[in-house]
């Protein structure tokens, strides 16, 4: 791992930016509280800038301006209703149910009401401590210490709303630039298929956890610039550039997905050759390039470096019509016809990826050229864009067992319930913690509150162990508001990427907090924040374990019945091109979104999976078959859909119909057998149609053309062409279609298995 370009990444993300930010929120309003000694009786204030910040996720600028304003109403009413009921136990008891499954049901919502949701589940928290309690329990002081968060919320509203002005583009090349950066990475692991002795499997899983990346990358920055109004219609330079920089990067990430070979073929015929691993070197150079524009995007500097890829394009050139020169006879002209196209592929992305770095100065001339395609640009993009409904119906629908947010919102309420009254029956100073402990760690799937629940006790063991350490080493106020700076920036920046440094983050912070306020009581904070936590934890893990749990494996079925009509979908949308169906553009797209996201979500769920106890992996080796091969499927499908739109029109021809109803027969039968209908097994016929034979012909051509059979040049030149483009079109409806079939073979599996599990 190259650590400097690591850190270089890091420090022009959007975490470290949105890091900054919240701490900023916080500290501001914190530190002039405190030159005024008023930060005591107003601690409410930076609380309520926290509060609210960590609802300000990414998305359009209408979004989180509506959610942090929604946010700061919930916190007001559930900052009202604990101070209202604080010293009355049960009442508050009876709140922390109505609360905590109303505001877990809003994550049906989306992610954003989700967060809100969790936020004033904190607040109510917060508030129900009699630490954090007013002067008074009258109503006026209640009403005053939830006007303080409320004025916290507006603050940090003000700043967040401020630095959008500021900067409106600022966030959307950070994703742009992470989201190109992770398909760098997934361009790596290419890469290693074309090492000597590639390990298939890791390969296979590393390119599914990069998908998954990308996927959620991809599905932000589509909501951020299809859903606003100011980069869709008042367009500025910068705005049309970047629209067209994230369009692009979608057609190249289904680009480097087609460049999907059958390696182990190509392995067992060219392993004796350099060509292969100039073929790795050349795309690992690209992904190092891909990368660079990534980080330059992020940074909002120009990429110039552009040579680089056509000296990497060059010499793989040169290796190849060097080898073919030498080595090329009619034996190996099949073999040789697939290395031809590996480098029209890598020849094409080198153009892609030239592209996108020109994209980087925002030129005048560039932003000119896309202002004249506008209409066409940002036509139809309604239909890229997954809207959320706020139908109060939605959230009565889920008031079931079979919802996975139900079970989640009844465990999340009786693991709240049980801290509650561990923290009432034993003297325990700051027994809130645990129920933040309970809050922040259990999620709705297991594997998540696992890694989690583990990352939380080794983050604040190893976070009071160097809290503790500052204040040993140092009393210098100075050097310790400092180091407290950094311990908020960090833990904020490292929310998402690392939880364990996230929480060691926080816990520094707290335990130096508490120190500025009250020295005295240091160890007595040191000893409540290890214990309540170790509390919850434990807490979360029972409740995650076995109140009704949420298994991968009661869902992942839906994921599979999800993808394969995807899959159909998309192959059908490509296929059109060469039975001269026509070949529509933006119904392609939405296919193949569609594709892209149904392989990803299954993907991330058998992910999930993989971290459940051996117990509850029902079918694992069976449901991991049918994650690689739809990888496959939809990889084969993005190569065949580069040459509908390069030669689809040229070579359209009823002749490609068998080729086409052979696939769709075995995507008739995988459907049969999700409906769990009665089905017959579809035959693979293989080199019967009028294609495949017109493809031997020119095959035998070739062959006698070698061994010296006479042939004008021109039709010499236009033997080789169709015979190239034909070999490379029918290989991959062969492949599809025998990848299908697999796929039927492992859904008959699925469906026996489970027959023979089911009790009669």
């Amino acid at each position: 791992m190259d650590y400097a370009q690591e850190f270089r990444k890091f420090i022009s993300s959007q975490y470290l930016y949105a890091g900054v930010r919240i701490t900023a929120g916080a500290v501001i309003p914190a530190i002039i509280l405190y030159q005024y000694g008023l930060l005591g009786s107003m601690m409410a204030v930076p609380l309520g800038a926290l509060c609210v910040g960590f609802t300000d996720n990414p998305g359009p600028i209408q979004h989180r301006r509506n959610a942090i304003f929604i946010s700061i109403g919930f916190n007001f009413i559930v900052a009202m209703l604990a101070g209202l009921s604080r010293g009355h136990s049960w009442i508050i008891g009876i709140e922390l149910v109505a609360l905590s499954m109303f505001l877990s049901l809003l994550g049906v919502y989306g992610n954003r009401a989700n967060s809100i949701g969790s936020i004033a589940l904190l607040v109510f928290i917060f508030n129900i401590d009699a630490h954090l309690s007013p002067a008074g329990n009258e109503f006026r002081d209640i009403l005053i210490n939830a006007g303080w968060f409320t004025v916290g919320g507006l603050w940090y509203a003000i700043l967040s709303l401020l630095l959008h002005t500021l900067r409106p583009y600022k966030l959307i090349q950070q994703l742009l630039g992470e989201s190109l950066m992770e398909t760098a990475r997934y361009l790596e692991v290419k890469a290693a298929f074309y090492k000597k002795d590639p390990d298939y499997k890791e390969n296979y899983r590393s390119l599914m956890r990069h998908q998954i990346a990308i996927h959620q990358h991809q599905d932000e920055l589509r909501e951020m610039l299809f859903k606003a109004r100011s980069v869709v219609r008042e367009s500025t330079r910068k705005g049309r550039v970047l629209m067209q920089m994230f369009l692009d990067s979608i057609d190249l990430f289904e680009r480097i997905m087609t460049t999907q070979q059958d390696y182990e073929s190509l392995h067992k015929e060219f392993d004796h050759e350099e060509i292969l691993l100039v073929y790795n070197r050349t795309i690992l150079e690209m992904a190092d390039t891909l990368n660079d524009i990534g980080l330059a995007i992020q940074n909002g500097l120009p990429y110039r470096n552009e040579r680089r890829i056509d000296r990497l394009i060059d010499n793989a050139k040169d290796a190849f019509f060097s080898m073919r020169n030498k080595k090329l006879n009619a034996t190996n002209i099949e073999g040789f016809i697939k290395l031809r196209h590996i480098l029209f592929s890598l020849q094409d992305l080198a153009e892609r990826i030239k592209i996108l770095s020109q994209y980087t100065s925002y030129d005048r001339s560039i932003s000119k050229m896309l202002k004249s395609q506008e209409p066409e640009r940002v036509k139809n993009l309604d239909r890229f864009i997954t809207r959320q409904e706020l139908d109060p119906n939605l959230l009565f629908d889920n008031l079931s067992l079979q919802s996975t947010t139900f079970r989640h919102a009844a465990r999340l309420t009786l693991a709240l319930i049980v801290g509650y009254i561990v923290s009432m029956l034993f003297p325990l100073g700051h027994g809130y913690w645990i129920l933040l402990t309970i809050t922040t760690i259990l999620k709705p799937a297991y594997s998540i509150t696992k890694k989690r629940n583990g990352n939380r006790i080794i983050g604040t063991l190893t976070g009071a162990f160097l809290g503790f350490a500052a204040i040993y080493i140092t009393m210098d106020t100075t050097i310790l508001f400092i180091i407290m700076l950094l311990a908020m920036i960090i833990s904020y920046s490292m929310l998402k990427l690392n939880y364990l440094v996230s929480s060691a983050g926080i816990t520094v912070y707290v335990i130096i907090s508490f120190h500025f306020l009250n020295p005295s009581g240091l160890g007595v904070v040191l000893h409540d924040r290890v214990l309540d936590t170790a509390i919850g934890c434990v807490i979360a893990f029972i409740a995650s374990s076995f109140v009704l749990p949420s298994w991968e494996k009661e869902q992942i079925a839906h994921y599979l019945e999800v993808a394969i009509p995807a899959n159909r979908a998309y192959f059908s949308t490509v296929a059109k091109a060469f039975t001269g169906s026509g070949f529509d553009i933006t119904n392609y797209k939405v296919a193949r979104k569609g594709a892209f996201v149904a392989l990803a979500n299954m993907s991330d769920h058998f992910q999930r999976m993989m971290s459940e106890p051996r117990s509850k992996q029902y079918n694992l080796e069976n449901y991991h078959q049918f994650v690689a091969t739809s990888h496959l499927l939809t990889s084969h499908i993005a190569s065949l859909s580069y040459y509908a739109q390069r030669s689809g029109q040229q070579y359209s021809s009823m002749d490609f119909q068998p080729l086409v109803n052979q696939v769709e027969a075995q995507f008739d039968l995988a459907t049969a057998i999700l409906e769990n209908r009665s089905s017959t097994q579809a035959e693979q016929k293989l080199m019967e149609d009028t294609i495949r034979q017109k493809l031997m012909e020119l095959l035998q051509i070739r062959r006698d053309e070698m061994a010296g059979a006479p042939l004008e040049e021109e039709e010499q030149t236009a033997i080789r062409k169709t015979l190239s483009d034909l070999k490379a079109i029918t290989d991959q409806f062969q492949l599809i279609s025998t990848i299908t079939a697999e796929q039927v073979k492992i859904l008959d599996k699925l469906r026996d298995t489970a027959r023979e599990n089911t009790p009669v």
